[in-house]
C-alpha cells in the first residue's frame, strides 16, 4: 500500500517526501503559496491538516500545520519553524523524526548572484502563519 500511495504521488507530479529522498528541483515562484504546494502540499495537505496523498505511506502522523499557535499557548512558533523548514534545528523537538526533507539546501541555491532561501523559508512561514486561530 505504501508503494502505490508513493507512486500515484510521483505519477500526480507531487515530491516524494519520505525520508528526505525527495526530487530536489527549485521552483521560480517566492511566494508562499505556491511554495507550500510545491513542497509541503504532498504531506500537509493543501488545508495544512496534516493529511496529503503522502501522509498515510508515512510512520509518523504528519503534524496538523494550522494549530501551531494553539498547540504553543496562543503564540505561533515562526522561529523554531523557519529553523526546521531549513534544517538548522533539532528535529527531535518539534518534528519527531527527521521523514520530513530538509529543504534549507535547496532554498538555498544561489540565483543571480543572491541568496534567497531564507526569503523562501520566511514566505513558507508567513503563508503557514495566516492560518493559525487565536487561542480559545
Amino acid at each position: 500500500m505504501r508503494i502505490a500511495v508513493i507512486l500515484l504521488a510521483v505519477a500526480a507530479g507531487l515530491p516524494l517526501l519520505a525520508q528526505d529522498r525527495s526530487p530536489r528541483k527549485l521552483i521560480p515562484e517566492m511566494d508562499g503559496k505556491s511554495l507550500y504546494v510545491a513542497y509541503c502540499a504532498s504531506c500537509h495537505g493543501m488545508d495544512g491538516k496534516g493529511k496529503g496523498p503522502v501522509a498515510a505511506a508515512l510512520k509518523d502522523k504528519v503534524p496538523d500545520l494550522t494549530s501551531l499557535s494553539f498547540r504553543r499557548g496562543g503564540k505561533f512558533p515562526s522561529a523554531d519553524l523557519e529553523k526546521m523548514i531549513l534544517g538548522e534545528g533539532d528535529p527531535r523537538t518539534a518534528h519527531g523524526s527527521r521523514e520530513m526533507p530538509v529543504w534549507g539546501p535547496l532554498f538555498r541555491q544561489v540565483e543571480n548572484d543572491q541568496e534567497v532561501g531564507l526569503v523562501r523559508a520566511r514566505r513558507l512561514v508567513e503563508y503557514i502563519g495566516a492560518w493559525q486561530k487565536p487561542k480559545r
